[in-house]
């Protein structure tokens, strides 16, 4: 039984040139291998993000939850942003 299937793809110019240099410079065998790795190296980027949301976000999330006083209102952050937004423009200009 076969455990790969074939796929044809378009690549940029660049990329395909980086897919070639990657192989002429030996540190892959094939072209597919270049492919197989960025694909591996994309899956645990995924995997990476998933955790993260799952112990991290979810759980500020839920510490907010419990206790609002956490949080800032976003009235504040805005007056915050404006705040440091005039004082830089007000230095840039003085």
């Amino acid at each position: 039984m076969r455990t790969t299937q074939p796929l044809t793809i378009t690549l940029p110019h660049d990329m395909m040139e980086m897919v070639k240099a990657k192989v002429s410079s030996g540190e892959y065998a094939t072209e597919s291998e270049v492919i197989r790795d960025g694909l591996r190296i994309l899956q645990a980027r995924d995997a990476a993000l998933e955790k993260w949301l799952r112990s991290e976000v979810v759980k500020s999330y839920d510490d907010l939850f419990a206790d609002e006083s956490l949080g800032i209102e976003a009235e504040d952050i805005v007056a915050r942003v404006r705040s440091n937004y005039r004082k830089r423009t007000t230095q840039a200009n003085g």
